[in-house]
């Protein structure tokens, strides 16, 4: 049976041994539980948020398309259809599924709400791979030096990089957040804890 606050023990079960992706998890995730109680965000968004990059667990790989392998093991284990939409079509899934030719694997899964995915997009940008708060823009520009040209997720984020940086602006403007945020939150909110 399904329960939404089992979110981040299943995110540290399926991702706490893959080193800086889990920082980078775990920091996503505790953002998005601070936004839960300071901003109002729906908990489903931060079930998302915890598990947005679960697809990447060596064990859940089918595709090797993350955002489709998490989606598609969250839906069996019953997850609301609200949270496994986020996950399929989280930070521009679209167009990397168009780069790999997985279009219709990623239809399968309902497209979420505007709104919802604006937020989830905001949340794993400011997040880098190590954990440490960055901006949008330096994580597009991080991600696009980690992989070659020729690689299908830097052809994705580079026809992406647009939508993504609007995506993110217009969930800070909605949800009231400073062109800072969340520089100051983590320290608020206490140090991760030892995986």
């Amino acid at each position: 049976m399904w329960r939404t606050e089992e979110a981040p023990e299943l995110a540290a079960r399926y991702l706490g041994d893959l080193g800086s992706r889990w920082d980078h998890v775990e920091n996503v995730g505790r953002l998005a539980d601070w936004m839960v109680a300071e901003v109002a965000l729906s908990p489903e968004i931060a079930v998302a948020a915890w598990l947005h990059d679960i697809g990447y667990a060596p064990v859940l790989a089918d595709t090797g398309f993350h955002p489709v392998d998490g989606a598609s093991f969250l839906a069996d284990e019953g997850a609301s259809d609200r949270v496994v939409s986020l996950v399929a079509h989280h930070t521009g899934a679209r167009f990397e599924a168009e780069e790999r030719g997985l279009e219709r694997d990623l239809d399968q899964f309902a497209v979420p709400e505007p709104d919802d995915l604006d937020t989830l997009t905001l949340l794993d940008l400011v997040s880098s791979p190590t954990g440490a708060i960055t901006t949008p823009r330096e994580r597009i520009d991080e991600i696009l030096t980690r992989y070659p040209e020729s690689h299908p997720v830097h052809r994705a984020i580079t026809r992406s990089r647009p939508e993504l940086l609007a995506s993110a602006s217009r969930a800070r403007v909605r949800l009231g957040l400073s062109d800072v945020w969340p520089a100051g939150v983590l320290e608020r909110v206490g140090e991760p804890q030892p995986h």
